[in-house]
């Protein structure tokens, strides 16, 4: 063997995953790039779903990707054979979101993982991104089944190409550090810590877990013997619920893995890194107007950049600058709509977007300018008034007329230095 695997957690087609797309395909060399559609072959909307991978590839990484179309098992032969021909000639394929234990069953008994085998003896490389990462393994996760159907925590039989390829037992789990839940435990795939732990004891004997962060990367280098994590996350070793974390940026050799997962090397835990914090210095200096898909970790993110933005030069009175903050915004989700694992951040981030544009026409009507310019010149002819009456110890015409601008929304105050006056909201 001497290409590569990559194991994606999430974002597999969102602009977090961009850059490592091209340097994965530059490092794959010349030859037919593929995507496997069997993962979301299900769906009513899997062509739409194939166009907007394609789409992604196409004007977000600049290359081409040819549909190595499997939707089921029993397709026609003459169309499973161009399959098989095109990834027999392939040196880089794609494979996503979807339902892991439909893509198994689809693949089961079939030439279809050996053809990906053979993509890496060539030196090539095969990314699985999401449901595709979980057939990976020795052991796989029947998602849907558990998750919205309520089927007991189980495992099902995997494709072991990453023990094939490695050497590594392994039951790979994508959204580790999931957080859709709120208020309910939707790490590890949307398993949570109790459905894991079951599921845990469940492994056979030196099997372990290796979990992948969202917009997380793993790349398994089968010449040099090593696993290198890329993006916004890490990578979780997990044993007989003991964890160790390989943060983003960092390699750890194919072997220490084994030995971990196996049991015959200790676990040596590590605090999983607080969100944003590897990469704090370069967000403190990134302009959420003009580079929003700078680092993020999410369209939600993107979208509070943009809205603190807008709101900052709406409160400066600059129109242009909000204008295009909010154009900005609707560029990004342009961009992330090619992720189709992204859950309800597109429409959250739509919902913000709308909100800026309500407050954009408001402002529009109302104007950007401060309003006590334009109320100070008739306060001051009732603070003159004012100022009079208690000359005259008329202190009751005084508090009145400090009563009536309170609840205008005029708070008086008498300082040392003046009178002086503001707005309450």
């Amino acid at each position: 063997m001497t290409g590569r695997i990559v194991l994606m957690g999430s974002g597999e087609t969102a602009p977090t995953m961009v850059k490592l797309h091209r340097s994965l395909i530059e490092h794959a060399g010349a030859g037919r790039r593929v995507m496997l559609d069997t993962p979301f072959g299900f769906q009513a909307n899997a062509d739409d779903l194939t166009e907007k991978v394609q789409e992604y590839f196409a004007d977000s990484v600049g290359v081409a990707l040819e549909v190595a179309r499997w939707r089921r098992r029993d397709d026609p032969l003459a169309s499973r054979e161009r399959t098989l021909a095109l990834l027999q000639e392939a040196r880089f394929a794609f494979a996503g979101p979807g339902s892991p234990s439909y893509a198994l069953a689809q693949w089961d008994s079939t030439d279809v993982p050996l053809s990906l085998v053979d993509i890496i003896g060539r030196d090539g490389t095969v990314v699985l991104g999401s449901a595709a990462a979980v057939t990976a393994g020795s052991w796989s996760v029947p998602v849907y089944e558990i998750y919205k159907v309520g089927e007991e925590p189980r495992w099902i039989p995997g494709l072991d190409l990453l023990g094939t390829i490695t050497g590594i037992d392994a039951a790979v789990i994508p959204h580790y550090d999931n957080r859709e839940g709120g208020r309910h435990d939707t790490r590890f795939c949307y398993l949570g810590e109790s459905r894991l732990g079951i599921m845990e004891g469940l492994l056979a004997d030196g099997a372990g877990i290796i979990g992948v962060d969202e917009h997380t990367a793993v790349v398994f280098d089968v010449v040099h013997r090593t696993a290198e994590v890329h993006g916004a996350g890490g990578m979780t070793l997990r044993r007989a619920g003991v964890s160790r974390v390989i943060p983003s940026g960092e390699a750890i050799g194919l072997d220490e893995i084994e030995a971990v997962l196996s049991g015959r090397s200790g676990l040596l835990t590590s605090e999983r890194p607080a969100a944003g914090v590897d990469n704090a210095a370069d967000e403190a200096s990134i302009d959420p107007v003009t580079d929003l898909q700078a680092p993020a970790t999410s369209l939600g993110e993107v979208a509070q950049r943009a809205k603190q933005a807008f709101q900052g030069h709406l409160a400066a009175g600059d129109a242009e600058a909000a204008l295009e903050a909010a154009l900005g915004l609707e560029d990004a989700i342009h961009a992330w709509s090619q992720d189709t694992l992204q859950g309800d951040d597109a429409n959250a981030a739509r919902r913000v977007l709308r909100g800026m544009l309500v407050a954009l026409a408001g402002a529009a009507v109302a104007g950007l300018g401060d309003p006590r310019d334009a109320l100070d010149p008739v306060v001051q002819v009732v603070l003159d008034a004012r100022f009079r009456a208690r000359e005259a110890r008329d202190f009751a015409t005084s508090d009145a007329i400090r009563d009536g601008l309170l609840a205008a929304g005029i708070e008086v105050r008498d300082t040392p230095d003046g009178v002086v006056w503001e707005m309450r909201s």
